[in-house]
């Protein structure tokens, strides 16, 4: 037995159900939240076996931290944050685990329910929730305000609902009526008083982010005591966007460089300088102080500037490049959202 507050969280392996499928046991997917710090590593390794289907976890590492929240060897990775893998190519998935930095949800289904699924023919698909990605939300103040109002229960912290006012901003903005607000301006509401709450909206200005979740959301990771934040989140509402480039090379190159440089996180990154009018990269829509993300659909998270360069290099006449220019990127590095999502969508 255990006793956990909803609103916090808990530390305790995912519970397992089964049911009976034509005589054949198939047990439901599981979800572990993984969060470490920079010095860790999430203590498994994905394999993928000659004669096994799916993508295996192995390797769990004894004590380690998949090991303390539950996952086990032999699982097989249906889902990452959100984003159902089983169908993808396993390299693709071991980078998308790895762009997600130091925070990542994983759906898995025990080995012999996997088996038994795909000998019965189910799409493992259709045994994971249709959606649990919380959305986040700009929202933009007009002359009658925000257009949301905030209810919750009295003398309760951290428990917020929004109303919605129709074709309003937050409407505009994809704020959905009847939601649950999880984060304000990247910060989590769960410790706020309603009065707290006011001063912080009052303190926004003309615009404001909201990490927001319908109900069914909210209550998945509750029921599973599990915490939605930014880093998982649908950003489709939002005015900020990553750019896919591509560019054929011509007689004089594609037209800008590459320069490493230190940015506002205190990471590292690459950068797009000197783009040369009228060439290639101007053309594809490349602007001065962009910042790259991926090269030919794959993250370059954690490569150093020369194994950069030698991946825009390794295709001899084009490339495609997925950048996001410095307004965007300081607004997602303020509401603590990663590179992950935009690169392994």
């Amino acid at each position: 037995k255990f006793e956990f507050n909803p609103r916090d969280g808990i530390d305790n392996p995912a519970l397992s159900l089964t049911e009976d499928t034509d005589g054949e046991a198939v047990g439901e997917p599981r979800f572990y939240l993984l969060s470490k710090d920079s010095t860790e590593t999430f203590g498994f390794c994905l394999h993928e076996e000659l004669g096994c289907q799916g993508h295996i976890i192995r390797q769990v590492e004894l004590g380690g931290l998949a090991q303390r929240r539950g996952l086990q060897d032999g699982d097989r990775l249906l889902q990452v944050n959100g984003h159902f893998v089983d169908h993808m190519d396993h390299h693709r998935v071991v980078q998308k685990i790895k762009a997600s930095g130091n925070q990542v949800l994983l759906a898995v289904l025990d080995g012999d329910s996997y088996e038994a699924a795909k000998a019965l023919g189910r799409d493992l698909s259709q045994l994971l929730p249709p959606n649990i990605r919380p959305r986040l939300c700009h929202v933009t103040r007009d002359k009658s305000g925000f257009g949301f109002s905030v209810s919750g229960p009295e003398g309760i912290k951290g428990t917020f609902q929004l109303s919605v006012q129709q074709d309003g901003p937050a409407e505009r903005a994809g704020v959905l009526p009847g939601c649950w607000l999880l984060e304000l301006n990247g910060a989590s509401v769960r410790n706020y008083s309603h009065t707290q709450l006011a001063r912080k909206l009052k303190q926004s200005g003309s615009k404001v982010t909201l990490l927001v979740a319908s109900s069914a959301v909210e209550e998945f990771y509750r029921l599973r005591g599990l915490r939605a934040m930014a880093a998982l989140a649908d950003t489709s509402w939002l005015p900020f966007k990553v750019r896919e480039l591509h560019m054929v090379k011509g007689p004089a190159g594609y037209g800008f460089l590459l320069k490493e440089d230190d940015w506002k996180s205190g990471a590292t990154g690459q950068f797009l300088r000197e783009v040369d009018a009228g060439l290639p990269a101007e053309q594809a829509g490349m602007r001065e102080g962009d910042r790259l993300l991926a090269v030919n659909g794959e993250s370059i998270e954690g490569l150093d500037h020369q194994q950069t360069v030698l991946r825009i290099r390794a295709r001899d006449d084009q490339v495609t490049l997925l950048v996001i220019d410095p307004a965007a990127d300081e607004f997602y590095q303020s509401v603590g959202f990663g590179d992950s999502a935009w690169c392994y969508p």
